[in-house]
């Protein structure tokens, strides 16, 4: 009786809807719904976007990034709420919900796999990319950050309210804040201050009934799944808290090929030994690239290292030499300058750019098709398997992967501090992109992504073989867009979330228990008795 009792504390109640509705999706209801539930002081009509708007397709796919994905004729897609207030999202929320209507929420159009904007069942986009306010408390060290607003608009404010001051997040300047913190925030100063999510202290959070959660409404247990846990399977994510940190007036930083014929591989080998073991002020990241000749047929491999120290260039060239001489740093390599510029650096912006051009968004759509994945690498990668590396990228037309250095305070951070647990243990984070041109060449462009990402299986995180959430990857498992099946939802999920996957399960149930908020990737809704 024991054993039968304590096998019935172990099961899952799974509280995931079917796509079995006893009502189906009503478009026209849904867009009656969303003018009578929005006042005259905000209305909705200017932010709401049919088939039979003229510019719908512009609104469409200047935020959607992948080509590959790219549908604005796709009739599943009922409309695009692109949201000017609050209210917009609210009555989105409960029109869709009421309507049997799915929502794909985006900010700036980051999602790898269109899951932002795609869907197999019908569905309408809530677009936030003119939700972009930012207020900065410089005597508080803080921020209110919108979803829509991007990096590049974030670092900008910074910059002009103080020159010490800054926010550890991505590089591009143009990631939507709503999805790029949500999915942890990974970034160049993240050695020394860990990544976004450390640094949220509150959001603005719609839920599944139409609700502004915040401040003691929100939840310690709500706020922590979502610093990591994807904000799309929780709520809509309008703004967020977020706590600054301090930089010195004077970074830093360095760009600096080496060629195989140069000893890249020798060096690279040798980064991995030390990159993670740095001052956590230093973050050396290494990307390998195919390097095209004069003509097409001409194809290399090199390896560009990125630098960034909070110091002066004295300081970082004693550490280079001391650390990594094989990579040969010389003092005119290196460029001394304020924060917010080195924002323009790792755009490969030449020195002098107006800062300025961190403001700029989407205008035309996307015209590259690519495909990203993502390993964590806990020991060296042998220098045999680098030159099987090379030789497999020599059959891209485009192609380059990034490495990551851990280390510093991300080996002090425990793995459950939030939802993102990708901390203590590893050397580097890998992500491999691909790009292409033409739509013949997608089978044999992911064809190459898979060889060399088999190739890496022996060499990375395994049991699961981890991945980023933020390198959104459908290849590590996936729901159909109106199912959510929870054996399924644990293969990805254990791989994005490792031992957090639980209990960000166990949220999703108390907030939205009815699945509402789902995807090809969502989090499902499963307590544990």
């Amino acid at each position: 009786m024991r054993e039968i009792v304590s096998v019935l504390l172990l099961v899952l109640l799974v509280l995931a809807s079917s796509d079995a509705h006893v009502t189906k999706p009503n478009a026209e209801k849904f867009l009656r719904c969303l003018r009578y539930r929005t006042s005259r002081v905000n209305p909705i009509n200017e932010a709401l976007y049919t088939h039979d708007n003229s510019t719908f397709v512009s609104s469409y796919v200047s935020y959607a990034k992948n080509k590959r994905f790219s549908n604005p004729n796709d009739t599943k897609l009922v409309a695009i709420v692109a949201a000017k207030h609050e209210s917009h999202v609210q009555a989105t929320v409960v029109c869709a919900k009421s309507n049997r209507i799915q929502i794909r929420i985006r900010s700036g159009g980051h999602d790898y796999e269109g899951l932002s904007y795609i869907s197999s069942v019908p569905f309408v986009i809530l677009d936030m990319h003119d939700l972009r306010s930012i207020t900065i408390d410089v005597s508080r060290k803080q921020a209110w950050v919108d979803a829509g607003a991007t990096m590049g608009e974030l670092y900008t404010k910074i910059a002009e309210a103080s020159k010490t001051l800054a926010f550890p997040a991505g590089v591009c300047p143009t990631l939507g804040a709503g999805g790029h913190i949500s999915g942890g925030g990974y970034g160049n100063l993240m050695r020394k201050y860990g990544i976004s999510v450390d640094h949220v202290v509150d959001a603005r959070v719609v839920d599944a009934n139409g609700k502004i959660l915040t401040g003691a409404t929100l939840g310690a247990d709500l706020l922590w799944a979502i610093r990591g846990g994807g904000g799309a399977s929780f709520g809509v994510i309008v703004s967020w808290k977020i706590n600054l940190v301090d930089v010195p007036k004077t970074l830093t930083v360095f760009k600096v090929n080496k060629t195989l014929e140069q000893g890249a591989t020798d060096v690279l080998y040798k980064w991995q030994l030390v990159s993670s073991k740095l001052p956590q002020e230093l973050f050396l990241r290494a990307m390998p690239q195919l390097v095209i000749g004069a003509v097409p047929s001409q194809k290399s491999v090199a390896v560009r290292f990125y630098a960034q120290f909070l110091g002066s260039a004295r300081r970082l060239m004693a550490i280079m030499n001391k650390s990594l001489p094989e990579l040969g740093i010389k003092r005119e390599d290196c460029y001394e300058m304020s924060w917010i510029n080195t924002t323009l650096f790792w755009q490969n912006y030449p020195v002098g750019t107006p800062i300025s051009v961190l403001l700029d968004r989407p205008s035309n759509p996307a015209g590259a098709l690519f495909k990203s994945k993502s390993d964590y690498v806990k020991k060296p990668i042998p220098k045999e398997v680098m030159e099987k590396i090379w030789k497999i990228m020599l059959n891209f037309n485009n192609m380059f992967m990034q490495w990551n250095p851990y280390g510093g305070v991300m080996d002090k951070i425990p793995a459950d501090a939030t939802a993102f647990p990708h901390r203590k243990g590893n050397l580097f984070k890998i992500q491999y992109f691909a790009l292409w041109g033409d739509a013949n060449a997608t089978n044999a462009n992911l064809g190459l992504m898979k060889e060399i990402y088999n190739l890496m299986e022996p060499y990375v995180s395994s049991n699961p073989r981890a991945a980023f959430l933020n390198y959104r990857d459908i290849d590590v498992g996936s729901n159909p867009s109106g199912v959510t099946n929870v054996e399924e939802a644990k293969i990805y999920g254990e791989k994005y979330f490792l031992g957090n996957l639980k209990r960000l399960m166990e949220i999703k149930a108390k907030y939205d228990p009815k699945n509402f908020f789902r995807y090809e990737q969502s989090i499902p809704p499963v307590r544990v008795m």
